[in-house]
């Protein structure tokens, strides 16, 4: 450990070779932007100048970039500008101004998508991952963005942005505490990286491996990543990362106990930071340096804490929310409108099928208006269509349990595919690490260390893959017996274990076809619910019809909640579902249970959903579904089944 200390300390004292290439660099752009005369050549120079002064100098990276960007728009060069603009959103983040990245890199996908860039896209995309994984704590949404990056650069087969996006990836995992997919996507990343041969990508490779090992508890080994990174980026002169080196060397030395060095290393980092105006590192380094402090000089903790509360403000302050706060509305606005447009287009599309389709029916009624004396065929014409009125509505009918089916099987294709991921992605490692023990075995000189090593993650890897084979398995035992087709008979049946696959399967179902769709899910069951004898399918389709009624009235609300919850009381099986949604009027509450009506949109819902519902409940178990609603508050479907207490 002294040595690993030691070694800590020289690499902190290395002097980068970079700087001075690099302000050779400054020198001679500065040269060509005072010869160059065409402002496009002048536009192209600044964006370099931007770039360069990313890192180090926030200001002068924000100045060259603005100029840039103005020549470019007055140029029409709709690539450079998202080059530009992408620029500037990571030097805003750098000085956390949130709100100001978060305009930055819409207007630049923005222009990507308008201009069917693919390239640019996928780079705005990365940023807003990046943006939403650092600045606004959004795992999910992050992984989201940086996976839809990830698909456009593997069709554009660009192999540099692909290692790329596997290592932010990778960072979102450790960041959400899934640590075994951090890993996993870190070795991936670290395979890519080393056969491109890309130095620059190196500091941040090896500062998320250091970071992942110290998530794991791994000390020595986060350590030895960390100061790779450290010093990689010294040589590269790039004080972003090697303030972020500092911190997090810092973190393992406090998880260590050895506050010495903690504390020096955290001084590092803050005076880094503070070189580039490094808003949320400030604010980190300095809240730690005030915990540590707070048992030594209480002088010293206080100015920290007040320093860590300045750029707590500037970062996080009222006026930096709102502004984030209406670039994400505006960029919400513009998506609406896009939408509107859309159906709008498919609404009036629907009108002229329906025109022409009314204007076909009066043709039809003109004919049979003139062939009314043939009272024979008349009765003829007037049973077929008949006939035909009662096919269409079995057709109906059938067309709401098909969609039903298809809502369920979209979710049980959503739970199977998380298990397949694993197998697949720890079958890839095993294919590399059997490799790699092949190659060890046929040298003459053999490392048995490693050897034992390779062969216990190849044993690890074997039991991940059975785990998650096991898990594919049951789900597609589940889904067969989701399948049958229903008897008609009744089957003892756990209602809290029904209740609460439906509501998963219909969650991921609706999240299969939006995923832009969230909502909070709250449970309530009653662990001393008794088995009842009811019809399996059809109640899970009555549940899967309510719940997805549910999802869909608070899919424009800002904190959507879907509660399901199960009791006894006496003699009957009490079921609800509610939510927070917009409520129903009293004269939407009286049709709700009607045949064909319906509050969705055309196209969107055939009616009969809720009056498939209530004939299963009240006509095939003899039970009751009641509906509470208030306009504003939101509605619940109360299920009364009844049952007989069994011995």
């Amino acid at each position: 450990m002294i040595k690993t200390i030691k070694l800590a300390i020289i690499l902190t004292m290395i002097c980068s070779p970079g700087y001075t290439q690099n302000q050779l660099k400054v020198d001679s752009l500065k040269y060509e932007l005072s010869q160059a005369k065409q402002d496009s050549i002048r536009a192209f120079i600044l964006i370099d100048l931007s770039h360069i002064y990313q890192n180090t100098k926030p200001d002068s990276s924000i100045y060259y970039g603005r100029q840039a960007l103005t020549l470019l728009q007055n140029a029409k060069y709709f690539s450079k500008q998202v080059s530009s603009l992408l620029i500037l959103v990571e030097v805003f983040r750098t000085l956390g101004d949130v709100g100001k990245a978060m305009e930055a890199v819409f207007k630049g996908l923005q222009i990507a998508e308008e201009q069917n860039d693919r390239l640019n896209t996928t780079y705005c995309l990365n940023q807003l991952g990046t943006t939403y994984m650092l600045s606004l704590k959004d795992y999910p949404k992050a992984i989201q963005y940086f996976r839809e990056a990830n698909q456009i650069s593997n069709e554009l087969h660009n192999e540099e942005w692909n290692a790329y996006m596997v290592l932010n990836i990778a960072s979102a995992y450790r960041r959400n505490k899934q640590l075994d997919s951090a890993f996993f996507y870190d070795q991936k990343a670290y395979a890519a990286l080393k056969k491109l041969d890309k130095a620059e990508h190196l500091p941040l490779l090896f500062l998320q491996m250091g970071a992942t090992q110290f998530g794991l508890d791994n000390y020595p080994l986060a350590l030895k990543y960390l100061y790779k990174g450290l010093h990689i980026s010294q040589q590269q002169n790039d004080v972003f990362y090697s303030s972020l080196a500092f911190f997090r060397i810092a973190q393992v030395f406090q998880a260590m106990k050895q506050a010495e060095s903690c504390i020096r290393f955290t001084k590092k980092s803050l005076a880094a930071a503070n070189k580039i105006n490094f808003k949320q590192q400030i604010l980190e380094a300095s809240t730690l340096l005030a915990q540590l402090y707070e048992s030594i000089n209480i002088d010293s903790a206080y100015n920290y804490l007040k320093l860590a509360k300045t750029a707590n403000d500037e970062v996080n302050g009222p006026s930096k929310k709102l502004e984030l706060q209406k670039t994400i509305t505006d960029e919400m606005e513009r998506q609406r409108k896009v939408e509107t447009e859309s159906v709008a287009y498919q609404t009036q599309m629907k009108q002229y099928i329906f025109l022409a389709g009314l204007g076909i029916l009066l043709l039809i009624a003109f004919i049979l208006y003139r062939n009314n004396k043939q009272k024979q065929k008349a009765n003829k014409v007037l049973e077929s269509t008949l006939a035909n009125l009662k096919s269409t509505q079995a057709q109906l009918i059938q067309s709401e349990k098909l969609a039903s089916l298809g809502e369920l099987t979209a979710g049980i294709a959503h739970e199977i595919q998380n298990p397949l991921n694993f197998v697949n992605n720890f079958s890839e490692m095993s294919v590399e690490l059997a490799q790699e023990l092949k190659e060890e075995v046929k040298k003459p000189t053999k490392d048995w260390e490693l050897i034992e090593d390779l062969a216990e993650d190849l044993s690890k890897n074997q039991e991940k893959i059975n785990l998650h084979g096991k898990r594919a398995s049951n789900i597609v035992k589940g889904m067969l017996e989701h399948s049958r087709t229903s008897s008609g008979e009744k089957e003892l049946t756990d209602i809290n274990s029904l209740a609460d696959e439906y509501l998963r399967l219909a969650y991921h179902g609706l999240r299969a076809k939006d995923k832009n769709f969230n909502s909070d899910i709250k449970t309530d069951l009653d662990p001393d619910l008794p088995k009842i004898e009811i019809i399996p399918q059809d109640i899970g389709r009555v549940l899967l019809n309510l719940i997805n009624n549910a999802f869909y009235a608070v899919r424009n609300i800002e904190k959507p909640l879907v509660t399901l919850s199960t009791e006894k009381s006496e003699n009957q099986i009490i079921i609800k579902v509610s939510d927070n949604g917009t409520g129903m009027s009293e004269d939407v509450k009286a049709k709700i249970f009607q045949p064909f009506f319906t509050t969705k949109p055309t196209g969107q819902g055939t009616g009969l959903g809720l009056s498939l519902a209530y004939d299963i409940i009240t006509k095939g178990h003899g039970g009751t579904l009641e509906v509470v609603s208030t306009v504003g508050v939101g509605s619940e479907f109360i299920i009364s089944l009844p049952f007989k207490t069994i011995g």
